[in-house]
């Protein structure tokens, strides 16, 4: 999955599948963690967000599961 990256103080690059709505977070402590089944409008909301970590602590962690790849 391709990443782009963003201006956060925690998160480094972030990356979207379309096909399995999976969101891709590498923070900038150099982990990365999968989201799963996060909707394409959530992905637009982050990106669009003026603050990218606080968008992942309050609309993507407590509503999606997740694993550290």
């Amino acid at each position: 999955m391709r990443r782009r990256p963003v201006e956060s103080a925690s998160i480094r690059t972030v990356g979207y599948s379309v096909s399995t709505r999976t969101l891709e977070l590498e923070y900038v402590n150099g982990s990365i963690y999968h989201y799963f089944d996060v909707p394409q409008p959530t992905y637009a909301g982050l990106l669009a967000s003026p603050s990218i970590g606080n968008f992942v602590n309050t609309e993507i962690k407590p509503y999606y599961e997740f694993a550290e790849v």
